[in-house]
């Protein structure tokens, strides 16, 4: 999840583990806690693009972390803070689930965490966009509200229980609304006497009214979105594979890497001289000129026999077009 709703998440942790005793610091403390992990980006300064991405959500959201980072803080908070001399037990627990609710949270994204790191298996329940502003603001403003009230009193504890039990609600809805969604997409498919081998469904952004998804059906991927208000039947977008055309690039290490990274959910396609990674999992970019962009590009250049993978910039430019297209799917208008 973005930066915001992890602070938000770790400080009202904090509260609930140390508010009692602490007060505000609680929240204070808790918010670092829930920062922590995601401070595996600075791998972008440091790396290449695929090393950045294949330790995003790695060693730093699992469990291992937590259980050998906690102690850590809690040994440093305890010397830093004079006032509140606990020992480092109570700080190391209060860090410890700051750490781990933090990719707890992030296994909901379609990203993901390797929460058992080392271990490969990375948790992705894809039923939460990054950014969403029903599970954000409602937490934002009880955690907010939280500060100024007396600490120990109940109203301040009933105000952070509240956000924490709304928040995690929501998630678990999220799972609910997936598996409805899901099952309307496979009757989409079989009722158009489509065959596939693989679907995967995922929420569009900022909300969970209008879901995509992604459909396997051998030499070719259909995409489509459905929302909760639509009236018309889901229809899809066929994209080929190209997996004949880029047999000989696909040998390549930094390819299979991105491969892997990409679960499977990727298209390769040449552009004159040039070949083009997409990851399929984060979805279509619309445009004002009616095409469409995948996400996540990576440009792929030969230098010296081995491939160097550049991931396409984002641009902003057209964001009051996106969220003006993304209003309109929600309402269910095409």
């Amino acid at each position: 999840m973005d930066s915001l709703t992890q602070i938000v998440l770790g400080a009202a942790v904090g509260e609930a583990v140390l508010g009692k005793k602490v007060g505000n610091k609680a929240l204070l403390y808790g918010a670092i806690a829930g920062t922590v992990p995601d401070l595996d980006v600075v791998a972008n300064y440091f790396t290449d693009t695929l090393s950045a991405i294949e330790l995003h959500r790695g060693f730093s959201h699992s469990i291992l972390f937590g259980l050998l980072g906690a102690p850590i803080f809690g040994w440093l908070t305890n010397a830093i803070e004079r006032k509140h001399q606990l020992g480092w037990k109570p700080w190391a627990k209060l860090f410890f689930w700051g750490l781990l609710t933090h990719p707890l949270l992030d296994a909901f994204t379609t990203w993901g965490t390797r929460l058992f790191w080392p271990f490969e298996l990375r948790l992705a329940f894809n039923s939460i966009f990054v950014i969403d502003p029903l599970y954000t603001l409602p937490f934002l403003v009880l955690t907010f509200a939280v500060l100024f009230m007396k600490r120990g009193s109940q109203r301040r504890r009933r105000f952070n229980q509240f956000g924490l039990v709304f928040s995690t609600s929501y998630l678990f809805f999220t799972l609910f609304l997936k598996w409805v969604v899901h099952r309307r997409f496979e009757v989409a498919l079989d009722t158009q006497d489509i065959l596939y081998t693989k679907i995967s469904t995922r929420p569009a952004p900022l909300n969970t009214i209008v879901w995509n998804a992604n459909v396997d059906t051998g030499q070719a991927y259909l995409i489509g979105d459905h929302s909760f208000f639509d009236t018309g039947k889901i229809t899809f977008k066929r994209f080929p594979k190209h997996r004949g055309e880029a047999s000989e690039i696909l040998k390549y290490p930094n390819v299979q890497r991105l491969v892997t990274i990409s679960e499977g959910w990727y298209i390769l396609e040449q552009k004159d001289e040039d070949w083009f990674f997409y990851d399929l999992r984060f979805g279509l970019i619309p445009q004002k000129d009616g095409k469409t962009v995948f996400a996540f590009t990576y440009h792929l250049q030969e230098n010296n026999g081995q491939i160097v993978v550049t991931e396409a910039k984002k641009t902003r430019d057209d964001a009051q077009y996106l969220l003006r297209n993304l209003w309109q799917r929600i309402q269910g208008k095409p």
